[in-house]
């Protein structure tokens, strides 16, 4: 792969976290405004509109750093680059899988919709992400 192609292939991956991060901030924000609005507590809702908005926030500066600092690689840089993508690929599968636990855990253990929000939030990003990760390590697979 060209270093212009594996540039273009990079920067489109960090347009689309970039995205993802401020959907994620929107959709916690109407969740807060609707729950605000409507004057009701609802501890599932709270607890995935947190995560939505922390994992949005953490997604959206390392995307945000990323994107500053780019670069055209080298063989070597492109295979650290791949390298990276695979290990941030297991890790959106362990957010997932956290996520899934958190979850269970917290429906069967405690009835605790508050454990299930934040675990559901955390399925959710750890899914998009992954599928974001996916794109750029089948375009530098090419």
């Amino acid at each position: 792969m060209w270093s212009d192609t594996l540039l273009d292939a990079e920067r489109q991956h960090l347009f689309a976290l970039l995205f993802w991060s401020a959907l994620s901030i929107l959709a916690a924000t109407v969740i807060a405004v609707t729950l605000a609005a409507r004057r009701t507590r609802s501890p599932l809702l709270e607890h995935f509109a947190l995560q939505m908005l922390a994992w949005g926030m953490i997604f959206g500066v390392i995307a945000s750093l990323e994107l500053h600092g780019l670069a055209r690689r080298d063989v070597s840089g492109a295979t650290r680059l791949e390298h990276i993508v695979w290990m941030n690929i297991g890790l959106d599968v362990g957010y997932v899988g956290v996520g899934v636990v958190l979850a269970a855990a917290g429906y069967k253990l405690t009835r605790s919709m508050a454990a299930v929000g934040a675990g559901t939030g955390l399925v959710v990003q750890g899914l998009a992400v992954l599928l974001i990760d996916l794109q750029l390590a089948a375009l530098i697979a090419r």
